[in-house]
C-alpha cells in the first residue's frame, strides 16, 4: 500500500482519482499532495465554463463521478430539479458544480478519517522518478512521495503553423478558446469572426459568440467542412450482434478489415450509432491489437470520420447552428488553412479550398483557432513535460497522442516502465486512444487506486 502519494492536474481527472483515494476504508491514513495548477480544483479547462449554453455531449446518467456509481452525477441534479431525464444533455458548468461538490465532501471526509491532504495551487516545476518512489520539485519544496501520477488534461493549444508573429501579438488570432469565452462581453459591433475547425469545441465557440455578438458573423474552415454528427433524441438499445463484431475485430487486428466489418455491421442496423457505442467499452484492447502502421493509417485517413461519428452533438445544439447557418451568420468552408497574418484592414487567413491548389484569401476581425486537443509532448512548453522529456524519463507517443505508457498506465523510460510513476487521461491517448471522457476517466482511477491501496 502506497501511504504518500501525489497527484499532477487539478482537472477532473485529478479530482477523480482523489476522490476514490479518500473514498475507500484504508488500514493507515494516507497523505496525498494534490497539485492543482491554480483555478478551481476538480473543474479544470473541460468545466471550468459558466454558460448553460455549453452542454455535456454525454448523456446525464453516464456521467457519474465514480465507476461505482455511474448514475452520481444525474443523483446530484435530480435533488435540484426531479424533472430532469437520464437521457438529457446537461450543461458543462452544472457538472463542473457537481465535481465541486463531490470534491469537497472527499476533503471533509478526509478529515473527519484523519487523512492528510495537501492542496497546492501550483505547478509542479519538475519530477524525478526513482524504483522506490518520486521526487517533487515545487518552487523551492522538495517533496519525496512513495508514487505519483501525471493527471494534466489537454495541453495549450500551440498555433498553427505559418501563422504570423504579428497577428499572435496583435491578440486577433486566439489559440486558446476557453479564455476568450470566459472574457468576452456582449457586444452590438459587426464582427468578422473566422473559426479553424468545426469540432466540438468550434461549435461551442460559435454558439456562445453569437449569443454575445449578435451582428456577429461567422465562417469555419477545415478539411471537410462538415460539424459532428448528431445524437438521437433518447438512447439507442445496444447493438445486438456487438460481441460477435468484437469478437471477429480481435481475430483480424488490420484497419481496412476493421473498416469494412464496422460498414457491413451499420448498413444491417437501423441506427449506426449502436455500432459505434458498442465498440467503446472495447476501444482500448481493440487499439493494442494494431500494429503501428495501421494506427498511422487510420489516423491518416480514418480519424477525422471517427471523431465526427463518436463525439456527436446534442440535438439542441445542432439546432442552434443549423439556424445561425439559415440566418446567414455562419458559413462553412472545406479546405485547410494556409496562412494567417495582420495585413493593412486586420487579420488575414489564406486558405485552400478542397480539391484546389490555389489559396483564397478571407479577411477577419478575429481568428479563433480550434482544432481539437493538444496531447502532443514533442515541442511543448509545458515546464513539466519539458523536463521529465530531456531528461529522459518519459518518451513521447510517435503520433504526438501523449506519452507513451503500459495499458495500466505506468510511463515508460528506454522500453522499461516506472513501478511508481503514472498517468491518467488524456495523456494516455496513445496507448489507449478512448481515454479522455469522463466514463473511461473514472474507470482508470478506479483501478489506478485499487492498485495503490492493495496490501
Amino acid at each position: 500500500m502506497f501511504r504518500r502519494v501525489a497527484i499532477v492536474g487539478g482537472g477532473a481527472a485529478g479530482a477523480t482519482l482523489l476522490s476514490e483515494l479518500l473514498e475507500r476504508p484504508t488500514p493507515q491514513p494516507l497523505h496525498l499532495d494534490w497539485y492543482t495548477g491554480g483555478g478551481t480544483p476538480g473543474r479544470g479547462i473541460a468545466y471550468g465554463t459558466r454558460s448553460v449554453r455549453h452542454l455535456l455531449n454525454v448523456r446525464a446518467a453516464s456521467m457519474g463521478m465514480f465507476a461505482s456509481r455511474p448514475n452520481g452525477f444525474l443523483e446530484y441534479m435530480q435533488k435540484r430539479d426531479p424533472d430532469i431525464s437520464g437521457t438529457d444533455f446537461l450543461p458543462r458548468c452544472w457538472y463542473g458544480e457537481y465535481l465541486e461538490a463531490e470534491t469537497a465532501n472527499a476533503l471533509a471526509r478526509a478529515k473527519s478519517n484523519g487523512h492528510d491532504v495537501r492542496i497546492v495551487p501550483y505547478a509542479v516545476d519538475a519530477m524525478v522518478p526513482e524504483n522506490e518512489g518520486v521526487t517533487i520539485f515545487q518552487g523551492e519544496s522538495t517533496t519525496r512521495v512513495e508514487a505519483a501520477v501525471l493527471a494534466l488534461g489537454t495541453l495549450p493549444s500551440r498555433p498553427l503553423p505559418n501563422v504570423d508573429d504579428a497577428l499572435l501579438a496583435s491578440g486577433r488570432y486566439v489559440t486558446q478558446p476557453w479564455s476568450l469565452l470566459a472574457e468576452a462581453k456582449p457586444d452590438t459591433q459587426a464582427y468578422r469572426v473566422a473559426v479553424v475547425g468545426l469540432g466540438l469545441t468550434a461549435v461551442d465557440v460559435i454558439i456562445e459568440l453569437a449569443a454575445l455578438w449578435p451582428n456577429a458573423r461567422f465562417t469555419a474552415i477545415s478539411r471537410h467542412g462538415v460539424v459532428p454528427e448528431v445524437h438521437q433524441a433518447s438512447a439507442s438499445l445496444p447493438f445486438e450482434d456487438g460481441d460477435e463484431l468484437i469478437e471477429t475485430m480481435r481475430d483480424a487486428p488490420d484497419i481496412r478489415t476493421w473498416m469494412r466489418l464496422l460498414r457491413e455491421a451499420i448498413e444491417h442496423t437501423d441506427d449506426w450509432r449502436r455500432v459505434i457505442d458498442s465498440l467503446r467499452p472495447h476501444t482500448p484492447a481493440l487499439w493494442q491489437l494494431l500494429p503501428q502502421a495501421d494506427r498511422a493509417r487510420f489516423l491518416r485517413h480514418a480519424r477525422w470520420a471517427w471523431e465526427r461519428a463518436r463525439h456527436r452533438l446534442p440535438q439542441e445544439v445542432a439546432q442552434s447552428i443549423a439556424e445561425l447557418e439559415q440566418q446567414g451568420r455562419l458559413q462553412r468552408l472545406r479546405g485547410r488553412l494556409h496562412s494567417a497574418t495582420l495585413g493593412e484592414r486586420g487579420p488575414q487567413l489564406a486558405y485552400v479550398p478542397q480539391h484546389a491548389h490555389q489559396s483564397q484569401t478571407l479577411d477577419a476581425d478575429l481568428i479563433v483557432q480550434s482544432v481539437g486537443l493538444d496531447n502532443d509532448i514533442r515541442g511543448t512548453q509545458h515546464t513539466l513535460l519539458q523536463q521529465l522529456l530531456t531528461n529522459g524519463h518519459i518518451r513521447p507517443d510517435p503520433f504526438g497522442l501523449g506519452i507513451q505508457a503500459t495499458p495500466e498506465g505506468r510511463l515508460l523510460h528506454d522500453g522499461n516502465a516506472w513501478p511508481r510513476l503514472y498517468a491518467i487521461g488524456s495523456m494516455l491517448r496513445g496507448t489507449l486512444w478512448e481515454s479522455t471522457a469522463m466514463p473511461e476517466i473514472r474507470q482508470q482511477a478506479r483501478q489506478l487506486a485499487d492498485r495503490w491501496l492493495a496490501d
